[in-house]
């Protein structure tokens, strides 16, 4: 009955869209004062997590989260996952509770009301300019430097090859890290390419199941020499852990 797909899945789609429109029309006065200065980003932070909220449990997922470790109230971390679905956004709101900034593709910001706060609030990059990337090293620097944490997805972007389980990560997350000496969060999102892939015609409720890994210290690391190892044992932490997901 693959037909039935192909009637529901357009109408599962749109009603993401309209969840991610509503509490933004709502919240909107609110939206907007709290993002006329970085001072008051902790507030907008807030709304943003009922935001995801609204929107994960609106699609009937159901958020199940295991930590292997806890953050600290009032410590700035890296946030680093395996990226696979616009649902990442979510579901990282949910699971950090310290306020972050998003550093994301500059693309998202044309999604209409969304796009609005998503530029004011995340620092965009835009792969194809090196000015661009060399323009969030600074953002992102000025952040960390005000308390705030940061969430980079360290593959780039999701995969176009959808059997791929994990991607090459890029040096960005770690360069940052290690220069600003915090620590950085792995993370294991296990459901969401089922939930809500970019392919247009899958996705299904559900359970949305992430794991936050041990918190990888930064002390005493530096650039360059240590970047590269650092890099790849995050990221081995990562797919290690969803290779023994797929297989169990």
């Amino acid at each position: 009955m693959k037909w039935i797909r192909y009637i529901v899945m357009p109408i599962y789609r749109v009603w993401f869209y309209v969840l991610l429109a509503i509490p933004i029309l709502v919240m909107f006065p609110f939206l907007v004062l709290a993002t006329i200065s970085e001072k008051t980003y902790g507030i907008f932070f807030k709304m943003a997590q009922a935001w995801a909220a609204f929107v994960i449990y609106g699609m009937f997922w159901w958020p199940q989260i295991y930590r292997d470790a806890h953050m600290q109230k009032g410590q700035s971390y890296m946030l680093v996952a395996n990226h696979t679905s616009m649902a990442d956004i979510m579901l990282m709101l949910l699971v950090a509770k310290n306020p972050f900034v998003f550093v994301g593709k500059a693309e998202l910001s044309k999604i209409p009301i969304f796009g609005f706060f998503y530029k004011r609030t995340c620092i965009l990059v835009d792969r194809g300019d090196p000015q661009s990337r060399k323009a969030v090293f600074e953002s992102a620097s000025r952040r960390l430097d005000d308390g705030v944490g940061i969430c980079i997805f360290p593959e780039g972007g999701v995969p176009s090859d959808r059997s791929i389980l994990l991607d090459n990560f890029k040096d960005g997350a770690f360069r940052l890290a290690i220069e600003h000496q915090i620590p950085v969060v792995p993370m294991s999102f296990y459901d969401n390419k089922k939930r809500f892939p970019f392919s247009f015609f899958h996705g299904s409720p559900g359970r949305m199941r992430a794991r936050t890994h041990e918190i990888q210290q930064t002390a005493g690391l530096q650039l360059p020499g240590d970047k590269v190892r650092f890099r790849e044992s995050v990221r081995n932490i990562i797919y290690e852990d969803l290779v023994r997901q797929q297989n169990s």
